[in-house]
Formats: structure tokens, C-alpha cells, sequence
């Protein structure tokens, strides 16, 4: 099932998210509805507050193999590099955001319970640190300075007020079902 992705200013995405204690069933279709809502929006990740879920889950796929994550937290990071970064609560805005170069994140997978670890470096590490943040209440646009975060505020309340920044040309290409390939 595809969930609606909340919009920048709707409560769920301000809020810390509750740890998983137990993987059943209603979780495994969850991860299953996440990848689904996240590749028909054209993303690389997403989490449980994005579509109204305060619950520490989230899925990404960069283009290599799809990952699945429960309770996920960093446990080392290294290096430092500003890049541009988009979310799927905020259609169509991408800004500057710092972040480490490098991660080590430990999560529970949801097929076999078990814990494991990801390094992960360039893209995947970014998509872990913003979707890790979304777990705590922080969207990237709180990673900015204060001062772009002003400068960028009628993209905000455009946003706020559940529109997007695509053109309808971006807008109609996103529901072109043949752009949705597996990753």
C-alpha cells in the first residue's frame, strides 16, 4: 500500500520516534508499503515519520542493494562534506547540507531479527544521516544556517502549505509509472 508523504511542518516530522520492540508481521508489511511509497515518489529513502509512523524504521535504496532498517543508529562517522541533499517532504527543494563523509550504523534487519552493520560512504552514508535524523525529529533543513534558512522561507511556506517547487512537467514525469524501475 503507498502512504501519502507528509509535507515539511506537519507534526509527525518534528517528533522523536519510538524504538521497535518487536518485529512482527504489521512491521515486515510496513517496510514492504515504505519501499513502495519510496520508489513511486522516485526517493532513496525514507522513514516511519515521514508518512505519520513515529517509529524508528527506515528503507533506502541508492541503486545497489535496497536496505532496511529497525532501531537504526550511527555508531561512528568521519570526515566532513558539504553536498546537496533533497527530501521527499520537501517536493522539489535541495540544499547545501554538511554531513560526514563516511558512517558505520548498526540497525536490526526486519527479514531475520538479527543485528548488523553497514559502513557506508558517499551517498548511502548521506541518505543514513537524513534518515536517521528524520528518527529524531530533524529534517535537513534544520542542518542549514540560519541565515539560508531565511533566505529560502516562501519555498518553506509554499512547501508547509502541502505545494511543491517542481515544475507540473517534473510533477507529470514522477507518475510516469515506466520511471519507477526497480532499483
Amino acid at each position: 500500500m503507498k502512504y501519502r508523504i507528509l509535507h515539511y511542518g506537519e507534526e509527525p516530522l518534528k517528533k522523536v520516534s519510538e524504538p521497535v520492540n518487536d518485529i512482527d508481521n504489521d512491521i515486515k508489511i510496513l517496510v514492504k508499503d515504505m519501499f513502495e511509497t519510496m520508489y513511486a515518489a522516485n526517493g532513496v529513502g525514507l522513514a516511519a515519520p515521514q508518512i505519520g509512523k513515529n517509529i524508528r524504521v527506515v528503507v533506502i535504496d541508492c541503486g545497489d542493494d535496497p536496505l532496511a532498517m529497525i532501531n537504526p543508529s550511527i555508531i561512528k562517522k568521519k570526515g566532513k562534506e558539504k553536498g546537496p541533499e533533497g527530501c521527499l517532504s520537501f517536493p522539489g527543494l535541495s540544499e547545501n547540507v554538511i554531513r560526514a563523509t563516511n558512517v558505520v550504523a548498526e540497525y536490526i534487519d526486519p527479514e531475520d531479527g538479527e543485528l548488523y552493520e553497514v559502513e557506508a560512504e558517499g551517498l548511502l552514508a548521506r541518505a543514513i544521516q537524513h534518515e536517521i535524523d528524520h528518527l529524531n525529529g530533524i529534517v535537513f533543513v534544520d542542518r542549514m544556517p540560519e541565515a539560508r534558512r531565511s533566505q529560502i522561507k516562501n519555498e518553506l511556506d509554499i512547501i508547509k502549505r502541502g505545494g511543491s517547487l517542481r515544475s507540473e512537467t517534473e510533477e507529470e514525469e514522477e507518475t510516469d509509472d515506466s520511471l519507477f524501475e526497480a532499483r
